[in-house]
């Protein structure tokens, strides 16, 4: 069904609540964010909690950067669209706009098309329907119900990616690429049939661009050993930001430990934002690659990369761009991005484990070495030479993870039919319901509140260790993640070892988030003396 005025007057009475309530008579300097597309009306959506403090960096928007409207202009405008509400149309690029659910990548809302979303406040897609295409999700566990708020570790997978997977084994198992029967050919139009499908995900120009390998770890160290050791030398520098899991720090590390390099580190203010000012001043000549992450895994915030990338290309530096936790939420172009590397893993975007993809531009591809020998990966061997198959046939040496790619091909494709539009949409909205629930808990202090975020609402609570609280919510049937998320020194630059971390996707609901709170409180009414946050 469509909404209608009502429906639309009520929402503006919500709006101006929530606004009064968020923002109260002092409030006018704390920082919101804007929500919908260009076809959708634009809601107030509180997103950083009162207490938070001032961002370190120079250069951070505040609320008159955003033509913060009072709560009468509020209640006029959203009451002007409910009397006359023009006809749905597409909603076309955004320029320069930070927020990835403004819709940049010039995707279409059609309300005519899609139902309400279990009760939220905008038109997306049905999702009890797509909660059903997801089997585990009716598991039980402790005798309650799962709530699945763990998906910034791994994805659950569709009932068309485990079928999937049944059939390959079931009609089409052979190794690729070798034989002249029919399996063989199967198989291989399916393995190679994936890859085009990951480069028309990420917007490749190719095909050829797309290297299998077993995840985003595996795909960062390849750029390390099989660029990094050619291209990285003795005072050269490498620059990474705060933010960055461990398997973006680690191997850099090791790179420029072994070829006498210098790791830099980019600065995040204290919400959890790079530090763009201070990126710039870390680029010299000397700078030859910068690695960041899309999307933070620890706080959820989204980075700026396409700014990140331009200004590194300017000192003729390379980018690799960590995709794990961003492919899930976000609309990726890796050639509007210009990204020379970028990489993510399949069981974060509801595929299988033990499957992921490298991009790189092919020139740079071209130019690099074989980082494993064997099979696969050569055109011809004698004993006084081998001679490589082009990309990305040399990168993957070996017998591949070829039924593990078919599926994540499906995956790709389950998420485009959904719509990278609605999702995000959907999951900024459940997003900013939850952090206004999770800022009602006494005690709970959220941990990361980046204007810019995707799904990750990391904090501690006080009286008990993050390991505490994931148990209380296990025994709920609440699965969360509790530790330093392979992310120690942003984890610690916010004084902590270790917070919860609930992590949403587009199968969550606001009733989950409502459990989830609730078990909080008893937990906050019952507080012992504050302790620090545990290993």
């Amino acid at each position: 069904m469509s909404p209608d005025a009502g429906w639309l007057t009520r929402l503006a009475e919500e709006a101006v609540a929530a606004l009064h309530s968020a923002v109260g008579a002092s409030g006018a300097g704390r920082p919101h964010v804007l929500t919908g597309g260009a076809a959708a009306p634009a809601i107030i959506a509180p997103l950083v909690p009162s207490g938070i403090p001032g961002a370190a960096c120079s250069g951070v928007p505040g609320p008159e950067s955003f033509g913060l409207p009072g709560a009468d202009d509020l209640r006029r405008l959203l009451a002007g669209i409910a009397d006359s509400r023009p006809d749905p149309a597409p909603a076309g690029p955004v320029g320069d706009a930070p927020y990835y659910f403004l819709d940049s990548h010039g995707g279409r809302w059609d309300e005519r098309s899609i139902g309400l979303i279990d009760g939220e406040a905008h038109p997306g897609f049905d999702v009890q329907a797509v909660r059903r295409d997801f089997p585990i999700l009716a598991e039980r566990v402790n005798g309650r119900p799962l709530i699945w708020l763990d998906n910034a570790a791994t994805t659950q997978k569709p009932t068309a990616v485990i079928e999937r997977l049944a059939h390959f084994y079931r009609h089409e198992n052979s190794n690729i690429h070798r034989a002249a029967h029919a399996l063989a050919g199967r198989a291989t139009d399916a393995y190679e049939g994936a890859r085009e499908t990951v480069a028309r995900f990420l917007g490749a120009a190719s095909a050829q661009e797309i290297v299998f390998v077993r995840g985003t770890t595996e795909a960062i160290n390849l750029v390390a050993q099989a660029w990094g050791r050619h291209n990285v030398g003795p005072g050269d520098e490498i620059v990474v930001s705060l933010l960055e899991h461990h398997a973006n720090i680690v191997p850099w590390q090791q790179l420029a430990a072994e070829r006498g390099a210098h790791i830099r580190v980019i600065p995040v203010d204290s919400r959890g934002q790079i530090c763009l000012d201070a990126y710039q001043k870390l680029l010299s000549d000397r700078t030859k690659l910068v690695a960041i992450s899309q999307v933070s895994n620890a706080l959820g915030t989204i980075t700026p990369v396409q700014e990140v990338i331009a200004l590194a290309h300017r000192v003729g530096a390379r980018v690799l761009v960590d995709g794990a936790q961003s492919v899930a939420h976000l609309a990726v172009d890796v050639r509007t991005l210009d990204a020379d590397f970028f990489v993510f893993s399949g069981h974060k975007v509801f595929g299988p484990t033990g499957i992921g993809a490298l991009y790189g531009k092919s020139e740079i591809l071209e130019s690099m070495t074989p980082w494993q020998g064997g099979g696969n990966m050569i055109a011809d061997v004698t004993f006084e030479r081998t001679r490589y198959q082009e990309p990305p046939a040399r990168f993957e040496a070996g017998t591949g993870n070829i039924a593990d790619a078919v599926g994540l091909a499906v995956a790709l494709d389950y998420l485009e039919r959904l719509g990278l539009a609605n999702v995000e949409r959907y999951e900024h909205e459940l997003l900013s319901y939850g952090t206004a629930v999770l800022q009602s808990v006494p005690g709970l202090h959220l941990i990361g509140t980046a204007l810019t975020k995707a799904s990750v609402l990391s904090f501690v609570l006080d009286g008990y260790s993050p390991a505490e609280v994931g148990s209380a919510l296990n025994r709920e049937g609440i699965a969360v993640r509790a530790g330093h998320h392979c992310a120690q020194p942003i984890v610690r630059h916010f004084g902590h070892e270790a917070t919860v971390r609930p992590s949403l996707a587009f199968y969550n609901t606001r009733a989950e988030l409502d459990a989830l709170a609730a078990v909080l409180r008893r937990l906050a009414k019952g507080r012992r003396t504050p302790t620090a946050s545990g290993p």
